[in-house]
């Protein structure tokens, strides 16, 4: 089992996106049982809070329904129990690094090798999804040719 999780700030826009983006391609591919995948903030600003509405509508535009996610923050318990810990950007590292401050097995890496667009400040919901997605893709190749 591939155990997979996503963090960027809050957990409301981002990360929950690629948590269900990834969960519905591995269910469109037939390998959800070989998966887990979760989400979780670096703050705790929004803990609680669901997905945002403006995240909500890109996922829903796309087919995907994130119904019942409520945002929580990433915990050291996370890291023992994750493969890979993926960032959206550089600011997450940042409070990755300082959460985790020895990586030995290098589970902690971003999901692109640029910084996801930031649709909390931008608004911009589809460049968003176009980053995730190019980044859920290529967790799927990766774990196809592993």
């Amino acid at each position: 089992m591939v155990k997979v999780l996503f963090v960027c700030h809050g957990n409301i826009c981002r990360s929950p996106m690629a948590e269900f983006v990834l969960k519905d391609l591995t269910a469109r591919a037939g390998l959800s049982s070989e998966f887990e995948i979760a989400s979780a903030a670096v703050s705790s600003e929004e803990i609680g809070n669901p997905v945002y509405p403006p995240a909500r509508r890109e996922l829903a535009r796309h087919g995907i329904d994130c119904s019942g996610k409520r945002a929580r923050k990433v915990t050291k318990a996370d890291y023992d129990a994750f493969d890979a810990l993926y960032y959206m950007d550089r600011s997450n590292a940042r409070r990755l690094a300082a959460l985790f401050p020895e990586d030995p097995k290098q589970k902690i890496r971003p999901l692109l090798p640029r910084d996801v667009a930031d649709p909390w400040y931008t608004g911009d919901f589809s460049a968003a999804w176009d980053d995730i997605l190019e980044g859920c893709k290529r967790i799927m190749e990766e774990y196809r040719h592993g």
